[in-house]
């Protein structure tokens, strides 16, 4: 769970500040160790454990700071040692002693190993290192005293490790969030330059071969059409380029919100154009996908059935409660009787394709045609089930000026 490389590791602050902390107990448990030498029945002996311990912690503290410490195997040396330095103090102090005073090493230089437990592991390993540290000082006194009014010794240390704990695993979980956030925006960004590039060329150029191919006629008319699909698939693999990668750490998408404006401007082509409010509109990004399909679907029925040269104009609505969608072709329309003829047939392209993703969003979805004067459909999908309680809506918007 630790990483060798201290640049890379989120809770590397806390670790520096465990090692301030290990340094201050350490002032403490020799000033402890002074004021008692004279009590102690083998004071050499102690002081030669100290030595030990000092180089110890220097070690630890060396491996905590760099990183390569950072181990289960580590921090469980270091508690053992500990727990091994608190027992002996039954052997280097007589019984009266022990009973009435702490562990020689001091549990304030032993919660050390606590700490290390609890931002290595997180809040539960935190507590458990706490509760080692406090059941081997009721050991060593030979009673558990449960009497916290008059000790609250290792009520202090457990609630210690679970407080390092929590503040080492929101460090890692904050920092899990902000590197997928680096990736969405590098993603976004990326996909933004591609999309900058591939309009200034190759969507220039298949358009400009679609439209000379229809001017001249005859067999290049066939090549402007190929070249006009290409152009139109080209735009949306664009406009549905996923801007977050398949990592392990990535945001889930199905809880942010996607703008729909501009993900219906991914659909503009030659023939297809789109009015939209001059605020995003923001909808949860599931809502926002099965939109786009229903739209897809319209472009491509006007595509096949309008006729040539035809051309459909979208324009969004923003208001109150709901949103509005008009796409609406200057084709020739659907002839009387087409439609129960098409579902008939088995082709269940509107019913479910349109009408039905719309409705599984709350909405509605209504079809004006007749023969000769186009098509034109206006979804309806309420608001409030479309976007998380942080959204504002934007200003409500007009028809004017729609084409």
């Amino acid at each position: 769970m630790g990483d060798v490389n201290d640049d890379r590791d989120p809770v590397a602050p806390l670790w520096r500040a465990a090692q301030i902390f290990r340094l201050v107990s350490f002032v403490y448990a020799l000033g402890f160790l002074i004021a008692i030498d004279a009590d102690l029945t083998r004071p050499g002996l102690t002081w030669a454990l100290f030595g030990l311990l000092t180089a110890a912690n220097v070690w630890w503290a060396t491996g905590y700071l760099v990183g390569f410490g950072r181990r289960w195997w580590f921090v469980a040396i270091e508690l053992s040692v500990f727990v091994v330095m608190m027992l002996s103090t039954s052997y280097v102090a007589d019984d009266a002693w022990v009973t009435g005073n702490q562990t020689w090493p001091t549990t304030l230089f032993c919660a050390n190993g606590m700490l290390s437990a609890a931002l290595l592991g997180g809040p539960w390993w935190g507590v458990a290192g706490g509760l080692v540290i406090g059941l081997t000082n009721f050991y060593v006194k030979g009673e558990l005293m449960l009497n916290f009014g008059r000790n609250a010794t290792i009520l202090l240390i457990v609630a210690a490790g679970l407080a390092v704990g929590m503040a080492a695993t929101r460090a890692r979980v904050s920092a899990e969030k902000l590197t997928a956030a680096v990736r969405v925006a590098a993603a976004a960004a990326e996909r933004e330059r591609l999309a900058r590039e591939v309009h200034d060329g190759v969507l220039q150029v298949l358009a400009l071969i679609t439209r000379r191919g229809r001017e001249i006629g005859g067999p290049s008319a066939e090549l402007a059409d190929l070249a006009a699909e290409q152009e139109r698939r080209l735009r949306r693999l664009i406009a549905d380029s996923p801007a977050i990668p398949a990592t392990d750490t990535a945001l889930p998408a199905p809880t942010a919100d996607v703008d729909l404006t501009a993900a219906l401007r991914g659909l503009v082509t030659e023939s297809v154009s789109v009015s939209a409010p001059p605020d995003p509109v923001p909808l949860a990004a599931s809502s926002v996908a099965q939109i786009v399909a229903a739209v897809r679907n319209i472009l491509d029925n006007a595509d096949r059935h309008a006729g040539a040269g035809t051309r459909v104009f979208m324009l969004l609505e923003d208001l109150d409660d709901e949103i509005v969608l008009s796409v609406r072709d200057d084709g020739v329309g659907i002839p009387d009787g087409r439609l129960d003829a098409a579902v008939a047939e088995g082709r269940m392209g509107i019913s479910r394709s349109i009408v039905g993703r719309i409705e599984q969003l709350g909405g509605t979805a209504h079809l004006e045609t007749a023969p000769g004067a186009g098509t034109e459909w206006e979804l309806t999908i309420p608001i409030a089930t479309q976007t998380t309680p942080t959204r504002t809506n934007s200003p409500r918007t007009n028809k004017d000026g729609a084409p």
